[in-house]
């Protein structure tokens, strides 16, 4: 019973089968490379948004952090604004009474330097008088008829405003002028 014929044909058989098991695993391994491949790039992929989501982040909270440094003191000045307002209220009284002593001198020298100080952190006084209405940077409180000014003019401040670098901290209260009729 020991054909060789029948021997190399079992041998062959056998090869067959075992080369057709070693690619088909061959086969197998490929699919899983391919499917972790792709599970990496995805991964890959989640990091790369993450990490560009972050940097963002970082930007932002550094552009709203400088921000808040230059106008933090924003809300003392707002404060201060009716002192400067009593200020002006007093040498424009004393003005009209024709004093001008050491009292008077010395509440002029007081505003200066208070307006000297917000003016050093950025908070300076809105110019106002003469100019067109700016509802931007003006309030009106009234509009008045007037044949000497151009409609849409400031005719008088009646409450001075100021501003925080680029933005309007407190708005100047103003009269308007209107077509004469």
């Amino acid at each position: 019973m020991n054909d060789p014929e029948m021997t190399r044909e079992l041998d062959s058989k056998g090869t067959d089968n075992e080369s057709t098991e070693a690619a088909d695993q061959v086969r197998e391994d490929l699919a899983g490379l391919r499917a972790r491949a792709q599970e990496r790039d995805k991964f890959l992929a989640l990091l790369q948004r993450t990490q560009a989501d972050f940097e963002n982040y970082q930007k932002r909270n550094q552009r709203e952090r400088e921000s808040e440094r230059r106008y933090w003191h924003g809300a003392l000045a707002l404060d201060l604004l009716p002192v400067i307002d009593n200020l002006d209220r007093a040498m424009t009284a004393a003005k009209q009474a024709g004093e001008s002593g050491p009292l008077v001198q010395g509440v002029g020298l007081v505003q200066t330097q208070l307006l000297d100080i917000l003016k050093r952190h950025g908070i300076t006084p809105i110019d106002a008088l003469g100019k067109p209405f700016d509802p931007n940077l003006h309030q009106a409180i009234m509009q008045q008829p007037s044949a000497d000014h151009p409609p849409g003019t400031v005719m008088q401040v009646l409450q001075q405003g100021f501003m925080i670098h680029d933005r309007v901290l407190r708005p100047a209260g103003v009269i308007v002028s209107a077509l004469a009729k």
